[in-house]
């Protein structure tokens, strides 16, 4: 045991929890997350206008029906958490999207040697999920879009009243609308925090490995990445349902609970209960 913690002492391990600067192009600092975003944009676009194209002309293979098989699941289950048609559509793009991007991003994390390729000492290529710039961008983009519709949905003097209460003439609901407040904020940053924290562990933890197993790396990195390529798929489908389970729970909130009873028991229920 003393000689293994010895060793592990003896790495030259240096892990950087920011992403680093490569250059300046306008002034603007370029980082190596951004670079492997880009690169994972491009790729996301690649399959998915690749797939559309081959489904359009009923040209069909196995990697086309994967993706098709993986996009009628998503969309199914958006059905099942927003049984309102219209919503489920308008939610669709931003959902779908955000699942192939972080399921593709967090994947380039996995591909053995990304840190390795360097310009000035510095990793040209590190993970875009695995960057707490990245994660917070597009957690904001799912809570603004969240308020939007429910915006549309309520209203916007409804919507606030979810929030703000006169604390005079309300004080209880006041309260519950601070904790609301609160929560909108918490539900963001969970978001951000969940993804980055696995994408930055999972990159440790494959150093690491690399590291300890020294020659037996290629026998032993292997497991180690299918459990990591296991994991990005549930980050992703994990930030996908969350997204639907906010836009449903601001489009239920005050007057409209119908939207979360989409079981066939409450539904059943308030058919009973209308009659």
């Amino acid at each position: 045991m003393t000689i293994f913690i010895d060793n592990f002492a003896a790495l030259d391990l240096h892990v950087s929890i920011g992403s680093q600067t490569i250059g300046n192009i306008f002034g603007i600092p370029v980082t190596n997350a951004m670079i492997t975003g880009a690169v994972g944009g491009l790729i996301t676009l690649a399959i998915l206008f690749y797939a559309a194209y081959k489904v359009k002309r009923g040209r069909y293979n196995r990697f086309v029906g994967l993706v098709q098989w993986v996009f009628e699941g998503l969309l199914a289950q958006i059905d099942s958490i927003i049984p309102d048609a219209k919503l489920a559509r308008k939610i669709t793009p931003l959902a779908v999207t955000i699942f192939f991007v972080v399921l593709i991003n967090y994947w380039l994390s996995i591909l053995p040697g990304l840190d390795s390729i360097t310009m000035n000492h510095v990793p040209l290529l590190r993970s875009v999920t695995a960057d707490l710039n990245f994660t917070v961008a597009l957690a904001l983009i799912t809570m603004v879009t969240v308020q939007i519709y429910a915006i549309k949905h309520l209203g916007v003097y409804q919507n606030a009243e979810r929030y703000f209460h006169n604390p005079f003439k309300d004080p209880i609901g006041a309260f519950e609308g601070l904790l609301e407040l609160v929560g909108e904020v918490s539900r963001g940053t969970a978001l951000a925090l969940r993804l980055f924290g696995n994408a930055f562990a999972g990159e440790v933890l494959l150093i690491v490995v690399a590291l300890l197993s020294s020659y037996a790396a290629t026998f032993v990195l292997p497991v180690f990445m299918g459990f990591e390529i296991f994991i990005g798929l549930i980050q992703a489908y994990v930030f996908f349902v969350l997204t639907l389970i906010f836009t449903a729970l601001a489009q239920a909130s005050h007057g409209a609970p119908e939207v979360l009873e989409h079981s066939p028991v409450a539904a059943t229920k308030t058919a009973a209960q209308r009659e």
